[in-house]
């Protein structure tokens, strides 16, 4: 018996993923998610992070996802094929993702709890640069960070907003984190910092009333915040299929060689 034979499709609301989806709908007997052996997703990267932020909130929790890209970039996303899925699905290698938790403090004091499998990023609300203040394991290492904003990258997510902001590429497993600034002005050679994982990290906004700042995990943002504290949430694990030519480790790795 095939170990993903009860099988969940899910697709982007997008026409180039709702027409794929109408193409596997009849070659496949499908359950609902929450009786799925594996997730078949059907869009781009923002569409698999919004089917794995489902799974954090309880729908299909831990259940592997198999993605198809119909979107643009695909980074997290095995090619699309309607054919050979049964094959496909036997010999893909699965990716252990651990998402990062976030405690977001509002400058009203109320405190929201958030996941985050990319990135959170924190940035400035108006023209006025943010001043953040940086604490590791509970030693401050960046009194006064002014700046555009600053981000905490997982190794899944070290090739999305990260890499686009001068950050370092992380190899999956690597066991680090990424600690990127945004167009940092001063300290004008501060160009971040490689962590352990097992960092725990708290980023204070300093004067949030004149220099406001919002808090951005993966889709989700929190505007006026006070404070933010990020560590990873290894309580739930997330699974990711790749077929074995497309594999997610590979595909991070060959990034550095991209001019």
């Amino acid at each position: 018996m095939n170990r993903y034979e009860r099988r969940a499709l899910v697709a982007s609301p997008t026409p180039p993923a709702q027409a794929a989806a109408a193409e596997l709908a009849d070659l496949f007997d499908w359950v609902p998610i929450e009786q799925a052996d594996v997730v078949i997703a059907l869009g781009g990267d923002g569409f698999m992070l919004q089917t794995l932020h489902g799974q954090l909130a309880g729908r299909a929790s831990g259940v592997p996802v198999f993605g198809m890209n119909l979107g643009t970039v695909g980074f997290l996303m095995n090619e699309w094929r309607h054919h050979g899925l049964d094959e496909r699905l036997a010999r893909a290698k699965p990716f252990k993702v651990t998402p990062l938790e976030v405690s977001v403090t509002g400058v009203d004091g109320r405190v929201r709890t958030m996941p985050a499998i990319n990135e959170v990023s924190l940035l400035r609300e108006t023209r006025q640069t943010a001043k953040l203040e940086v604490t590791v394991n509970d030693r401050i290492v960046l009194p006064e960070l002014a700046c555009d904003g600053i981000l905490v990258a997982t190794p899944a997510g070290s090739t999305a907003y990260n890499l686009s902001a001068q950050g370092p590429i992380l190899p999956l497993g690597s066991a680090l984190l990424a600690l990127t600034p945004i167009s940092p002005f001063r300290p004008r050679r501060w160009r971040g910092a490689i962590l352990p994982d097992k960092a725990r990290i708290r980023i204070r906004v300093l004067d949030p009333a004149k220099r406001p700042v919002s808090a951005v995990a993966d889709q989700r943002e929190i505007r006026d915040i006070a404070n933010v504290d990020i560590a990873m949430d290894r309580a739930r694990e997330l699974t990711l299929l790749f077929d074995p030519e497309h594999a997610l480790d590979d595909r991070i790795t060959m990034e550095q060689f991209i001019a």
